[in-house]
């Protein structure tokens, strides 16, 4: 599978290409980024499907330049937008944020530098861009176009479902449709679709750069229990040089896993959602800087991980889907340099992740608690938040109580007011229309246990595991169906060299023993065909000379003369 070369289609607008190599620092841009940035600069809403590490940050960051007003970038990541606003400033550019973490002054001060449009990008968080008064701020500035990162999690029929993201598209609206460039490292073709209808973008211009990374080496250990994942994960990290991130399904095994590789004096931290802000932020601190061989966590660490010299991930538990391992694999080797992606498989991991599964969509008992809620609050107040639903439906879980209510908004049930802010639109819904909406969630809970068996096949294939991937995301490849990097290719052109080499051996001896055989002296009877019986007159090289009874001689070529048997030649 060779790589793409490297376009320069963006060096055919010299203004773009003085930006690229004085601001950024690059000389030419990567594979994909000039289709996408060219479709960002003609106003096109656009689609960009970029494998991590690919660059999709230049994507918006360089036409942002080029373009009147200013950029938008949500993000559900905050410690994401510092680190990208840091690394702007020091470019010189203007950046800022918008977030929980700014003290009132600060997102005073911040508020005043959208108005005066002093900033050429404002990052925030989805939450925060439904929020009504941020809306009005930006509704009195230019935007050139509002950039949508991670934005599978808008679709729940991805991997990373987020509530959050479902209002983003009443904020676009509120905006006035301002054009959108969204961003994600994998997208199977049905999420894509559900990207595009979540945001009411039909005609959205897509670019899939493909997911293939030759430096990475896919490799899965088939192993049994805890005592030999930790064996085997005590010769990876004695073995494997530099940094790296270990996943975990549960808090229970990032516990277990970061309390065992500890007592072995490796230095590692644990990581997940459940850990104060503060010891999250120091733990990510410390992995970025180095300190650490490994971060042992959840999926709640990595999205949006800028760190270029990860040297390996290793799957401790089986994830749910391919789209979550491809996310979480792809972290890895960012700088082009070799990295190891490697999972542990227990067919007794599954269990987990079916666990796990059971929790995601509402039941019908809690939908309807949560309609029932819905008629409660309208008895006090005809307007109330997505916040105030979630307590009156309690104690159904908040993401069920958002998914239901985006389910109802979409079917007309409750309206939305303003981004935020809803209204019960009907009283008395049409009989069986609660059951189609747990009907329709059974059929999306069916179709999550199905990605779980594909998963589980990647695990378990003899084939290439990077053809299996992309045969996942539907990538069209007429390349070789084997990589050569990953343990499968890597086993099989070992036993094919084996087999080459007993070949070769074999045909050496098959050799030795044909010249041993036609090995002739002056003299010999041999047998040409259809010439008959002759002796060796003379011996040339891979030539004989034989002279026959009628006293001609001719010269034939070694191989085709067959010695007479010693027993005719004494008679």
């Amino acid at each position: 599978m060779a790589r793409r070369k490297k376009s320069t289609a963006a060096q055919k607008n010299p203004a773009l290409h003085r930006s690229l190599r004085t601001t950024f620092g690059f000389d030419q841009l990567r594979p994909g980024q000039a289709e996408v940035i060219r479709s960002v600069m003609d106003g096109q809403d656009t689609l960009a499907v970029m494998p991590t590490g690919a660059g999709k940050s230049l994507c918006y960051q360089l036409p942002a330049l080029h373009l009147e007003g200013t950029t938008i970038i949500v993000s559900p990541l905050i410690s994401l937008m510092k680190d990208q606003v840091d690394k702007l400033q020091d470019r010189g550019l203007g950046a800022l944020q918008v977030n929980s973490t700014l003290t009132a002054r600060g997102e005073e001060s911040a508020l005043e530098q959208i108005e005066q449009e002093t900033s050429q990008y404002v990052f925030t968080t989805p939450e925060r861009l439904t929020n009504p008064e941020f809306l009005e701020t930006l509704q009195g500035t230019t935007i050139d176009f509002v950039v949508i990162d991670e934005v599978h999690c808008i679709s729940q029929w991805g991997h990373d479902f987020r509530p959050s993201y479902l209002a983003l598209k009443p904020a676009l609206e509120a905006l006035g449709n301002p054009p959108l460039l969204a961003l994600t490292a994998t997208a199977t073709a049905e999420v894509i679709e559900d990207i595009k209808r979540q945001l009411g973008r039909s005609r959205m211009r897509v670019f899939d750069s493909g997911i293939y990374r030759s430096n990475l080496e896919l490799r899965v250990e088939h192993l049994s229990g805890d005592p030999e994942k930790q064996a085997e994960l005590l010769r990876m990290l004695e073995t494997i040089e530099g940094t790296g991130i270990i996943y975990t399904a549960t808090v229970k095994h990032v516990d277990q896993v970061t309390s065992f590789l500890a007592g072995q004096g490796f230095d590692v931290l644990g990581y997940h959602g459940r850990l104060a802000a503060k010891r999250r932020k120091e733990s990510q601190e410390r992995f970025m800087a180095g300190d650490l061989k490994a971060m042992v966590a959840t999926n709640a660490f990595g999205m949006g991980i800028d760190k270029a010299d990860i040297r390996f991930v290793i799957h401790y538990d089986l994830p749910g889907s391919l789209e979550s391992y491809y996310q979480e694999a792809g972290r890895a080797g960012r700088d082009g340099e070799p990295a190891h992606c490697v999972l542990f498989y227990d067919p007794k991991d599954r269990r987990t992740q079916l666990f796990l599964l059971s929790g995601r969509y509402p039941t019908g008992p809690e939908l309807d608690r949560v309609y029932a809620a819905l008629g409660e609050l309208q008895a006090h107040d005809p307007r109330f938040s997505a916040g105030q639903l979630q307590q009156a439906a309690a104690p159904v879980a908040k993401t069920k109580t958002r998914v239901a209510l985006t389910r109802l908004v979409e079917a007309g049930i409750v309206r939305e007011e303003r981004p935020g802010q809803y209204s019960l639109a009907k009283r008395q819904v049409a009989e069986g229309q609660l059951g189609q909406f747990i009907e329709e969630w059974k059929q999306r809970d069916a179709r999550d246990r199905e990605k779980l068996e594909r998963m589980e096949s990647y695990a378990r294939t003899a084939l290439c595991r990077w053809r299996v991937l992309r045969d996942y995301f539907a990538e069209d490849d007429e390349e070789d169906e084997r990589c050569g990097v990953c343990d499968n290719c890597r086993k099989g052109l070992a036993e094919r060299a084996e087999r080459t080499k007993m070949t070769e051996k074999v045909e050496k001896a098959e050799r030795s023993e044909k010249e041993e055989e036609i090995s002739f002296t002056l003299g010999d009877r041999v047998s040409l065909p259809r010439h008959g019986e002759g002796k060796v007159e003379e011996v040339e090289g891979d030539s004989v000379v034989v002279r026959f009874p009628d006293g001609r001689s001719r010269k034939f070529k070694r191989e085709f003369a067959r010695p007479v048997r010693q027993s005719t030649q004494k008679r």
